[in-house]
Parts: structure tokens; C-alpha cells; sequence
């Protein structure tokens, strides 16, 4: 038997360690379902919540077991906090510290199972606990390659006049050794993502976690593939000096027993083919009220019927205490505002919507592609900017 004909019959476990948001957690699970369609034995920890939630898009259940693990408490954290979708945004780094108390957890689990690889995103102790078990670690990035290839080239740093930090100046131009100097970014574009230069958790900047995640791991995993992103892919191998393993769009598409939930359906089967505007911005995206009222009101103007699936804006407990006054009484009828989860993929691939107004999201764009949807991308900061260049 050749040595193609051995890897292609080994059958690999592989452990996935998502960062506890359905943006993260959608992207693992999808790859799972790719594992599992070729055979291979997937173990993938999340929370209780979103054990119950994804179930039903686990397409391989007799070879993906869904683990859920205890969130701990701290203080300054809701009670209940299972998701990064249970706070507010503020909070962010602080529920960053929770996970970070749940290692114990993983370290235990990998320990039990003792899998052939674990892929994580946003943890950088992964590799640590995975090392001494000898399990190998990918880092399964779900950002978008060009964005990480602009804004996150070790080359940055080099461009600083020692003792300064970054400013949006030099954000405005590609990096030395980028291969398309026809991208750029506008001044709001490049001011608004300098939050990626500024410590974020740890004492550490994002740039900062986004290194030693990858320095630590055994490879790099992104998903795109050569035919779209190959030249930047080949950029970032070399400036960071580690294999990158391109996993593909990795879109799945809802087996035929999945059901869109009945109020959606109800409503959107009262609409003509196509007539729809559906609106997301993800599940960690949230607008100042302002921009919410707005963004609605030019809804309104469109005159044409709407879904839009949005958090509730900074201040807000919900969608309803911030709608623009006499809002809902002039749309009833032909337009909704929703301020939870929903279910996107199944909510594209409806008859009646005819156009997706995106927060250019990675997987987001992914999955309006693999619709019928006219495509509107309306980048709400840091790398999504470059997200719609690409």
C-alpha cells in the first residue's frame, strides 16, 4: 500500500475548541461536519446553551460528540453568562477571563480522550495543555486572510520610529511585502481599526494574542482557499514562519430535516420571491443607538418589507425599548426587528429573500455566496473593512 493510500485510510480524532460565540462556534462545527463526512471522530466542547442549539446542525452525530463544559462565575459577569452574546460588549475582555478559568476543563478532557489533533481560535493556552498529552495544535482562524495579511504582518511593528505607537497613518497604506497595492484603507477605516494595536486582554494587544497563538501552534489554519486568497496566503507563511493549511469555504448546507423556525416562516411566506431584505451583523456587532435608529429608519424609506436580526444597541436591554418613535406601528405588516439568534443560512436560502445587508462578517459573506442573495456590505469596524475589499 503506497503512503497516499495509508493517509487516506487513517481515521484521525480531532478535538475543537471554539471561542464561546456562535460567529466562532458556526465555522467549527461546519468543519466538523467536513471531518466527519470523510470519517473521522470529532469531539467538540461548547457550553450547555449551545449544546441545545446545535444540535440540530451536527450532521454526523454518530461520529461528532457534542461536549459541554461549566462556565465558572466571576465577579462583574451576569449570572448565566454561557456566550459572549449574554453581555455587552464592555464586557468582552472580562468574559475572556471566565474561559481562561475554564482550562482546567479542557486540560481534562484532553487528557481523557487523548485526540490526534485539537483545533482552537482565540485560546493561546491550548498548545500548553495539548504539548504534554502529545496532542498537535491548529490554530483554525476564522478571520478573513486578507485582512490578517494587512493588518497583522509582524512588518507593522518594523515601520514605528522607536517609541511610538501605531497611528492611522500608516494603516491607510498595505505593509511592506503585501501583494496588492491597490488595497487601502480611509482614514475612519484605519482609525477605527487601530483597536487591534491597543492592549486587550493580559496586557497583551490583539496583534500581540494573534502571535503567540500562531508561534505556539503546530500549524495555521485558515478558511479560504488558494483560488481566492493563495498570494496572501503565501505572504503570511513567510512573515510568520508557519505552515498555513487552507481548509476551503467550508460551507455546509442544512440537511433536508432542518426546519426554519415556524414564525419566520409564517411571515416570510406572505412576501413575494425575492421581495425581502434581511439584515445581520453577527452575533458580537452591537451600534450605538443612534446608528440603530437610523439604520432602521432607512428601512422604513425603502418602502419594501424587511427582516433585520440585530443585538440590542449599547444601553439597551432590547430591540423594543430603542425602536424610533412610532416606528412599529408605521412598518407593521411588512417589516420585523429581531434582537436574538436566528437562523441565517436557512433564512438566505428562503424563497422571499431577495438581499442580505451584511456586516462583512467572513462567515457571513460565505454563506450569502452559497445563496441566491443580492449582497450589500455595510462593515461595521477593525478588519471588516478590509473584509470588503476582498
Amino acid at each position: 500500500m503506497s503512503s497516499s493510500q495509508r493517509s487516506s485510510n487513517l481515521v484521525l480524532h480531532v478535538a475543537m475548541f471554539p471561542f464561546l460565540a456562535a460567529g466562532h462556534q458556526i465555522p467549527f462545527l461546519q468543519l466538523s461536519n467536513k471531518l466527519a463526512q470523510r470519517g473521522h471522530r470529532v469531539s467538540f466542547l461548547l457550553t450547555n446553551k449551545t449544546k441545545l442549539k446545535f444540535e440540530p446542525y451536527n450532521l454526523y452525530p454518530n461520529l461528532i460528540t457534542l461536549i459541554p463544559l461549566s462556565v465558572p462565575h466571576i465577579d462583574g459577569v451576569p449570572l448565566g453568562t454561557e456566550t459572549l452574546a449574554d453581555v455587552s460588549r464592555s464586557m468582552a475582555p472580562l468574559f475572556l477571563k471566565v474561559i481562561d478559568k475554564m482550562s482546567d476543563q479542557v486540560e481534562a478532557v484532553l487528557r481523557d480522550l487523548k485526540p490526534n489533533i485539537v483545533f482552537y481560535d482565540l485560546f493561546h493556552w491550548i498548545p500548553s495543555l495539548a504539548r504534554p498529552v502529545g496532542v498537535k495544535s491548529i490554530f483554525y482562524s476564522i478571520l478573513d486572510l486578507l485582512a490578517l495579511a494587512y493588518l497583522f504582518l509582524p512588518v507593522r511593528e518594523l515601520q514605528l520610529p522607536k517609541g511610538k505607537n501605531l497611528d492611522e497613518a500608516l494603516l491607510l497604506q498595505p505593509p511592506p511585502g503585501f501583494p496588492d497595492s491597490s488595497i487601502y484603507l480611509h482614514l475612519h477605516e484605519a482609525r477605527c481599526s487601530l483597536e487591534y494595536y491597543k492592549e486587550f486582554i493580559s496586557g497583551m494587544t490583539t496583534l500581540e494574542l494573534l502571535r503567540k497563538r500562531v508561534k505556539e501552534s503546530d500549524a495555521w489554519c485558515l478558511r479560504t482557499c488558494r483560488e481566492i486568497d493563495g498570494a496572501f496566503s503565501d505572504c503570511l507563511e513567510t512573515h510568520y514562519e508557519k505552515q498555513i493549511v487552507l481548509a476551503g469555504p467550508v460551507i455546509d448546507f442544512p440537511p433536508a430535516s432542518s426546519t426554519l423556525e415556524e414564525r419566520w416562516t409564517n411571515w416570510l411566506d406572505g412576501f413575494k420571491t425575492g421581495s425581502v431584505v434581511y439584515c445581520a451583523f453577527g452575533s458580537e456587532c452591537v451600534l450605538e443607538k443612534d446608528k440603530f435608529q437610523e439604520l432602521l429608519l432607512g428601512f422604513e424609506m425603502t418602502g419594501l418589507p424587511f427582516l433585520v436580526a440585530l443585538k440590542p444597541p449599547f444601553g439597551a436591554e432590547t430591540v423594543e425599548e430603542t425602536l424610533p418613535e412610532g416606528f412599529q406601528e408605521r412598518v407593521e405588516g411588512r417589516g420585523v426587528v429581531y434582537g436574538g439568534w436566528v437562523q441565517q443560512q436557512l433564512i438566505l436560502r428562503h424563497p422571499s429573500v431577495g438581499c442580505f445587508i451584511s456586516h462583512c462578517g467572513s462567515s457571513s459573506i460565505w454563506e450569502a455566496l452559497a445563496s441566491e442573495c443580492q449582497l450589500v456590505l455595510l462593515p461595521q469596524g477593525s478588519e471588516l473593512f478590509v473584509c470588503k475589499k476582498d
